[in-house]
């Protein structure tokens, strides 16, 4: 694992920014595409912004990128609460990348057909085109919410528990709606793991999600998180509450 702290939001995005092109060439130079899950919410929305700006667009090929999306809501395509109409917008938009290589969940129909659909455009790309029994992601970028959710990996749902599926649609009682997400296969199988988690209010459950559960019934969604290479991209408010 690899852990950062940066003073500010603008060092922490172009460090994300900085991570993704980094990782971009290096899975370009070796299998000559490059497979990234974006993440929604409000904390990426300035790093999606940079990456498409002008210091950072023209250092990825993104004629042989193709972007996924690590979960959505329940709502129409054009809501502005739909995470792939927020990248989109801030980023996709901006990048000559072909509309093809741009796989958006169908939020807009009934969850679980939603999720099964998008599992198999997964398994089209994944399997069929590229011979991998699970869709191995050169990149994920993950937030941490509050509650320690990951994607829409919420404490409590069902969906912490699939072993089989690539995505579920996931209840959220305490949300009282539906979401869309990746599993933890799914997740556990990629490449690299970026963790991108800014402010304050993050500060209680990092310094928790850092800190191994004493019961296996205590750990948080972000626990069950193993990948083979996982980064922190920090700020210092986010920190705060961190040992030196």
């Amino acid at each position: 694992m690899t852990f950062r702290v940066y003073a500010t939001r603008s060092a922490a995005a172009h460090a994300l920014a900085t991570n993704v092109v980094r990782i971009a060439e290096r899975a370009i130079a070796a299998r000559d595409r490059f497979t990234v899950a974006f993440s929604g919410g409000n904390t990426p929305r300035d790093a999606y912004k940079l990456i498409a700006s002008d210091e950072y667009v023209r250092q990825i090929a993104w004629a042989q990128t193709y972007a996924f999306l690590t979960d959505e809501r329940s709502v129409p395509l054009d809501s502005p609460e739909n995470n792939g109409h927020m990248i989109k917008d801030l980023l996709l938009n901006h990048v000559p990348m072909p509309l093809p290589q741009i796989f958006r969940i169908q939020s807009q129909n009934p969850p679980e057909q939603a999720a099964s659909d998008y599992e198999a455009a997964m398994k089209k790309f994944f399997t069929g085109r590229l011979g991998q029994k699970l869709p191995k992601f050169d990149l994920i970028i993950l937030g941490l919410g509050e509650d320690g959710h990951i994607t829409s990996l919420f404490p409590g749902t069902a969906a912490l528990a699939e072993q089989g599926r690539w995505v579920v649609a996931n209840h959220v009682p305490q949300l009282d709606t539906w979401r869309i997400t990746l599993t933890y296969p799914v997740i556990n199988a990629a490449a690299n793991i970026i963790f991108y988690v800014l402010g304050e209010a993050k500060a209680d459950i990092l310094k928790q999600a850092l800190t191994p559960p004493a019961q296996p019934e205590n750990a948080l969604p972000v626990h069950l998180v193993r990948a083979p290479q996982i980064t922190w991209i920090v700020d210092k408010p986010a920190a705060s509450k961190l040992q030196e």
